[in-house]
């Protein structure tokens, strides 16, 4: 009889499993886009009629890039950010995206899924020009966020603020990190190809979650002894100085990185959960990705 350790391997592996394939799957049907988009603009380029192509981008990140929920309830299709963008734009954009929900962005950029990003850079069959027009990237929030965020947070009995400075600065390093790893990943292996990142909103610490996940904020701060209105405030400091991160990262020109303000832009009602806005929410974060885009590449989305 398998022991139960044996047994959470085994479902460990299953899930990994699981998780290659359906990102495989994504990649197929892309490959498939890209194969109809090159054989139309041949057609078109033979008949002399003028070509305009869509974006061609790679995405990577977490749960805002990869939610398989509707608000908190299971659903047949995603209806994250990467999902909104596919139905937007006067140029529906085309979209490699290889992005898992839960991966905070130290798992986005570990050994594996580089490698996975540099198999897809280097197959032709991925792209229209070689190489994508612009990468997406989400991450940040899971390094924070979910059991480990009472690390963060100083007992209300012995502070005022609630979040720990040094200890939450150091958690972003690990962030700045993988970001400027990107930063020299791309110059690597896609160079001159711009990175398109955002900020979060300010989360509501309720406690609501989906039967299958979460809470990620509430138990820290009921642990740590601050109250609602308290948490409240909390959460958006530390979200404000990850976009002060975000924002050095950005006014630094040799990264080529731009950053879409997403902060302030939810209203309570967007919001389904501690971290995930319904699909109305998550539509009104694309439109700001579109916005940003289109100041980039005008005339492609």
């Amino acid at each position: 009889m398998d022991s139960p350790v044996r047994k959470s391997l085994g479902l460990s592996r299953q899930m990994r499993d699981t998780i290659a394939m359906e990102i495989a799957d994504r990649v197929k049907r892309h490959q498939s886009t890209i194969a109809r988009l090159k054989s139309a603009h041949a057609a078109m380029t033979t008949a002399g009629t003028p070509i305009v192509a869509p974006l061609v981008m790679l995405a990577q990140g977490d749960s805002w890039f990869d939610y398989p929920l509707d608000g908190n309830s299971l659903t047949l299709s995603d209806t994250d950010i990467i999902a909104q963008l596919l139905g937007m734009g006067t140029i529906n954009p085309v979209i490699a995206n290889i992005s898992h929900y839960g991966e905070a962005s130290t798992d986005e950029m570990s050994l594996p899924k580089q490698q996975r990003m540099i198999q897809l850079l280097q197959d032709p069959s991925n792209w229209l020009q070689g190489k994508p027009d612009a990468i997406l990237f989400s991450a940040g929030g899971n390094d924070v966020v979910g059991d480990q965020f009472c690390i963060f947070l100083d007992s209300a009995a012995s502070s005022t603020t609630g979040l720990d400075s040094q200890r939450f600065e150091e958690a972003l390093g690990m962030v700045e990190a993988s970001y400027r790893d990107l930063f020299e990943f791309r110059d690597r292996y896609a160079p001159g190809v711009p990175i398109f990142g955002h900020c979060y909103d300010f989360p509501l610490p309720t406690g609501v979650h989906p039967d299958c996940v979460g809470p990620w904020l509430k138990p820290s701060l009921d642990y740590a002894g601050w109250n609602a209105v308290q948490g409240t405030a909390i959460c958006r400091q530390a979200l404000v100085d990850f976009k002060a991160l975000l924002t050095k990262l950005a006014t630094d020109a040799a990264n080529l990185f731009i950053l879409v303000d997403t902060q302030g832009v939810l209203a309570p009602a967007d919001w389904a959960n501690e971290l995930h806005p319904y699909p109305a929410g998550f539509k009104i974060l694309a439109e700001k990705f579109v916005d940003a885009l289109r100041v980039i590449f005008p005339g492609r989305i």
